[in-house]
């Protein structure tokens, strides 16, 4: 499965709802923290989707699978 290139905004709806909260913000980056500790950086940028490769360690950070990810682009 191919990952689908989304906007810093949908992933960080995404990492919201698995639980992550913003702790703080530094011009387009917003760092997210959840309960056990995981921070994860996530870049907003307003004409420009993540990269591939920072979509990976996001994923790979956050302890999400592929399938997972994907099926959370297609219900938020």
């Amino acid at each position: 499965m191919k990952l689908p290139l989304i906007s810093g905004q949908k992933l960080l709806k995404i990492l919201s709802f698995k639980g992550f909260v913003s702790v703080r913000q530094r011009g387009s980056h917003i760092q997210l923290k959840n309960a056990n500790g995981i921070l994860i950086t996530v870049p907003i940028h307003k004409k420009r989707p993540v990269s591939i490769g920072v979509l990976h360690k996001i994923l790979r950070d956050s302890e999400l699978s592929r399938a997972e990810f994907i099926e959370l682009c297609n219900n938020i």
